[in-house]
């Protein structure tokens, strides 16, 4: 196996083009369109299923990329064209992280394919482990699991869930043994059309306002048996080795964020090379007092700030990605760091790009605004940035950061 390289495959390079075209021609038009309307932009997400960008075998054919770099480099172009409505396209992608991070072969081979659905029949999935009360502290879960003649029934409130309520099948996680905080934690897969689940408030948001945020209401919810992920023999066995104070393993809403990093660092890398593209383009035509404003150093330097900052946090997440799908352990919170910087990347470049528009920027006569709104997402959700340095202090301290 060989080291990491920035070069993509002629595979890889071929997708990302046909991805771009499509975020060129079908997503960025729609973008301000569904950004105002705040709903679901379902005509897009056919759009993308019927060429096969949305669907199972498209996520599956990237996510097993040899190179790690697939997903990533497509994900950059799709949120190039459009956060809120990209969002929409890869939502039901945490969910399927979540069930192929703790499921069995048969529990994927089960729910994968009605999380998608057909090109005729399009389906969505969504992943719920924020609650009220437990944000960025899963160990504060409340939803309770309680085993129940075979099926398991589960009671709570889920908050902040990408297609929360609107999709078919909900992956969940909740508290099995809520004395021993996220290690008696496990996940669940909810079916489509299960009595108890039903969406709470949707959310109206700052920006990404193309995808359905809302809260998830789980009252009473039956479930047979075999929904829980990974099955009851595995996690009783997990569970008595923690009552035995033995290590337990990695914690199921961790393990998906963990392996997800990379994936959303790269939206945040497609929002902010939109921004800094837009504004570049801008300087090159805008004049005042007589000259192009790229001609001033003021702005010049500005762009190369940009630029320099939109690589390297796309070399970050190309490096997570690769670590990720070669095995290699984030002895260095590598993940995390990706996470971090696209994050933040996102938000300055977006607001410099206003900056440079001056005026016009600060208006929804130019998507910079738009992008604005929504790069600030990248630096609360999966994750905040703090919780990021968290991560990444004690991995490079060795010591427990709080």
């Amino acid at each position: 196996m060989g080291g990491f390289s920035p070069e993509l495959s002629d595979d890889v390079a071929e997708v990302r083009d046909w991805v771009h075209d499509f975020a060129l021609d079908v997503i960025r038009p729609a973008g301000a369109e569904w950004d105002e309307r705040e709903e679901t932009p379902w005509p897009v997400i056919q759009e993308a299923a019927k060429i096969g960008l949305y669907s199972l075998d498209f996520f599956a054919t990237q996510w097993f990329e040899e190179s790690g770099l697939a997903l990533p480099v497509a994900f950059e172009e799709i949120f190039w064209g459009d956060a809120g409505i990209g969002l929409s396209i890869v939502g039901t992608g945490l969910a399927a992280a979540a069930l192929s991070a703790n499921g069995t072969p048969e529990q994927l081979g089960e729910w994968l394919p009605q999380m998608f659905g057909t090109e005729n029949d399009v389906k969505l999935g969504a992943f719920c482990a924020s609650e009220p009360d437990a944000g960025s502290d899963v160990g504060s879960i409340r939803t309770r699991a309680v085993y129940s003649g075979g099926d398991w029934v589960l009671n709570g409130v889920k908050t902040w869930a990408t297609n929360g309520g609107i999709a078919n099948v909900h992956v969940v996680v909740a508290s099995v043994e809520p004395s021993l905080g996220t290690r008696g934690q496990a996940t669940f897969v909810i079916p489509p059309g299960t009595p108890g689940l039903s969406m709470g408030q949707k959310f109206r948001k700052h920006g990404i306002r193309a995808s359905h945020t809302a809260e998830v209401v789980l009252d009473n919810v039956r479930i047979p048996g075999s929904c829980l992920l990974g099955g009851k023999d595995k996690l009783d066995a997990r569970l008595a080795r923690v009552r035995n104070g033995e290590r337990a393993g990695e914690q199921g809403a961790m393990r998906t964020f963990e392996t997800t990093r990379p994936s959303v660092a790269a939206m945040a890398v497609g929002i902010a090379r939109a921004a800094f593209e837009y504004a570049r383009d801008y300087a090159r035509e805008r004049e005042q007092f007589g000259r192009k404003i790229g001609e001033n150093q003021a702005i010049a330097f500005l762009l190369a700030d940009m630029a320099t900052r939109v690589d390297m946090a796309r070399l970050l997440t190309w490096r997570a990605a690769w670590m990720a799908r070669n095995g290699k352990q984030f002895e260095q919170a590598e993940g995390s760091m990706s996470k971090l910087v696209a994050g933040e990347t996102a938000v300055w470049v977006t607001e410099q790009a206003i900056q440079i528009l001056g005026g016009a920027g600060y208006t929804r006569e130019h998507p910079v605004e738009r992008f604005h709104r929504d790069a600030k997402i990248y630096t609360i959700f999966e994750g905040t940035s703090e919780i990021q340095r968290l991560i990444i202090g004690r991995a490079v301290t060795g010591l427990q950061v709080r």
